[in-house]
């Protein structure tokens, strides 16, 4: 009797607990320390608690009171309200919550995948003056965690944090959305917090909702079929045992590794039986051939005694797929994948003077594996830098077949809509900037349908009218091509073109910011101010602004000319750097397009070949990589590529 009264007294002690536990206010994580308000406009300040319990906030000296409903959720609706900062809000119900440093500026959402997501540590040799002036308590960034969900919008995120421009903080912002926001406060004076909301090769088709998705059939078929989790944990389960069973067997086989004593990084290993290769260059062009598996690197580099005292960078910019670097024998740093750019850090006491050994073992998955032309390498030290392309020497460490194949879940439709944009909808905010494009280039001529469909999708569940949302166009990217050809990357251009029939739309043309051997181009400062450029015009109503280079407006056949109109001609249109205008095509009815011949005539852009007695359709900038395409405005900003065709 006596242990069953304690028991009954222990379940009511943990019955009171659990109570307790609920009764607490609980906050999303967007309400936080820190947090970026949206000016301006009523606000919401929403989160849980127990049923039918009272909750307090008081924020800007005034106080707001709400009822929880039954099911524990509240919201309390706050009046419009100037920029400014820093305040502090305090919520009461069964407990008290203390909310400091919080701003009232402009709220973006920054989406898109990896040229939006790339932070600023991945282009820091660039902006390192940026980088050190970075504290400004006034820009605020929130990174939404990459999740998917199949199944169910989510009404929270599971982590993320509100953190202040710093030079610390800045290294993980986007470097894109962070110097639109640095652009947005110096022109305005106005706090701006930036939610980063973005997935490296995420296609715009995971980012709609499952209702509005079903006008995509295949898509809307796709996302219900991973509903499934015992489907996506048996995907998951079987290819991750694939890729660790043959990265198992790559380094079973690679005959660098096979002598403990004489690995092929040692310095001192004989090579004398070791093959020479230029580099920058890929393999595939030497007696190799085009083989997978793992290839060694050696090359030696003299150095002064003053050089080797020197700290030390190593640049290997851009390696296909996977990297491990050594010096003297002493581990550099390693990359697991292509893209990143690779900026080491070489430990001291590593360089000696006299003769050092360089050593890279490259993985290549698939394809054809070695080191990215037309990109630097080079060792920096102190101040000088030692240019490490010409001979190297190398030699077969395994040959296996191509990486298994992986099926990318987190990028299947409906997913990351439902995990990374639903949670922010009740956050009230001034607009949405957008940086992708690159993984629908498969079906450029869908993206013309799905990508406006995204945007009304998120406006219309937002519940704030048409929000300015702003977007980056496809940059320049590939070999460039000698005769007009058809492009997917210039039809998804077209697309996004296109897409500016939206109301309050605006579009960032960057043409000619592209890298054609590098799909993350780094000059995002000038992607930042293009954007930046574009919400002068669309979400602050400058209407005198220059805010885009020209964009086609319309055609008139006369004889075997062409006359083109465009909008956005700024103080006129221009060849930049003098001469002719270049990349322009003409095509008669047949569509088989050559190349015009083209000039600037009262603010139009004349177009002929006169080989072409009938011509039909123009395009311009027409390719992968129109390298060369010189259409600009006098304010500088380029035209973007276009088709004359409906």
């Amino acid at each position: 009797m006596k242990n069953q009264r304690k028991l009954i007294t222990l379940c009511l002690l943990l019955a009171g607990t659990t109570i307790l536990s609920f009764a607490q206010i609980r906050l999303p994580k967007l309400i936080g320390n820190g947090m970026m308000l949206q000016r301006n406009t009523a606000l919401k300040i929403w989160g849980w608690a127990s049923p039918n319990e009272k909750v307090q906030v008081a924020f800007n000296q005034k106080r707001y009171e709400t009822t929880t409903s039954a099911d524990g959720k509240w919201a309390i609706t706050l009046p419009k309200m100037n920029a400014g900062g820093p305040y502090t809000m305090t919520l009461k119900g069964a407990n008290e919550i203390t909310l400091k440093d919080i701003w009232v500026g402009d709220v973006w959402v920054a989406s898109g995948q990896s040229n939006m997501e790339l932070p600023m540590y991945r282009v820091r040799p660039l902006y390192e003056q940026e980088i050190a002036k970075a504290a400004n308590p006034a820009i605020r960034f929130f990174t939404v965690p990459q999740r998917y969900d199949f199944n169910t919008p989510q009404e929270d995120l599971q982590s993320g944090e509100w953190k202040a421009a710093n030079p610390d903080n800045v290294l993980n912002f986007s470097a894109a959305a962070y110097f639109f926001a640095k652009e947005i406060y110096a022109k305005y004076h106005v706090p701006v917090g930036l939610i980063n909301s973005s997935l490296g090769g995420s296609p715009a088709q995971a980012w709609v909702s499952e209702e509005t998705l079903k006008a995509f059939p295949e898509y809307y078929t796709e996302a219900q079929r991973f509903k499934d989790q015992s489907l996506i944990n048996r995907i998951e389960s079987e290819e991750q045992a694939k890729i660790r069973d043959w990265y198992s067997l790559l380094r079973q086989k690679d005959e660098g590794y096979q002598n403990p004593s004489a690995n092929w990084f040692d310095p001192n290993l004989n090579t004398a039986d070791w093959a020479t290769m230029k580099v920058p260059g890929y393999w595939a062009e030497t007696p190799l051939g085009q083989v997978n598996g793992v290839v060694w690197f050696r090359k030696e580099i003299e150095l002064t005694a003053e050089q080797a005292a020197q700290p030390a960078k190593l640049n290997l910019s851009c390696i296909v797929d996977a990297d491990s670097v050594f010096i003297n024998g002493a581990f550099v740093g390693t990359t697991s994948y292509q893209y990143p750019p690779r900026w080491y850090k070489v430990p001291a006491n590593v360089l000696k003077p006299g003769k050092n050994i360089l050593v890279v073992r490259i993985i290549n998955n698939s394809g054809k594996g070695g080191f990215v032309l037309d990109k630097p390498y080079e060792l920096t030290v102190g101040e000088q830098k030692i240019n490490l392309k010409g001979d190297w020497q190398y030699k077969l460490g395994a040959t296996m077949g191509p990486t298994p194949g992986m099926t990318f879940i987190r990028w299947k439709p409906v997913g990351l809509y439902n995990a990374m944009i639903a949670p922010l909808l009740k956050t009230r905010i001034k607009g949405a900037i957008w940086y992708q494009g690159e993984a629908n280039t498969g079906k450029p001529e869908e993206y013309r349908e799905l990508f406006p469909t995204m945007i009304r999708d998120w406006r219309n569940h937002w519940g704030e009218g048409d929000f300015p949302f702003l977007y980056v166009q496809l940059a320049n990217f590939m070999e460039t091509k000698s005769e007009p050809s058809e492009s997917n990357w210039a039809q998804l251009r077209e697309s996004q073109r296109q897409t500016l029939n939206l109301t309050k739309t605006g579009m960032a043309v960057i043409i000619d910011l592209g890298e054609w051997n590098d799909i993350h181009p780094l000059n995002k400062k000038e992607v930042g101010k293009r954007l930046a450029l574009a919400a002068q015009k669309v979400a602050y109503g400058d209407k005198k602004i220059v805010s885009s280079g020209p964009v086609y407006q319309s055609m008139k056949v006369e004889g075997n000319k062409i006359i083109l109109t465009f909008t956005h001609t700024g103080s006129g249109l221009v060849a930049k750097g003098g001469g002719e205008l270049r990349y322009l095509a003409i095509a008669g009815a047949d569509n088989k397009f050559v190349w015009a011949k083209a000039k600037i005539e009262n603010n139009k852009v004349i177009v002929w070949n006169e080989n072409l007695p009938n011509p039909v359709t123009v395009r311009y900038a027409w390719a992968d990589n129109p390298e060369g395409a010189n259409l600009y405005n006098k304010e500088g900003l380029p035209a973007s590529p276009f088709t004359t065709a409906k």
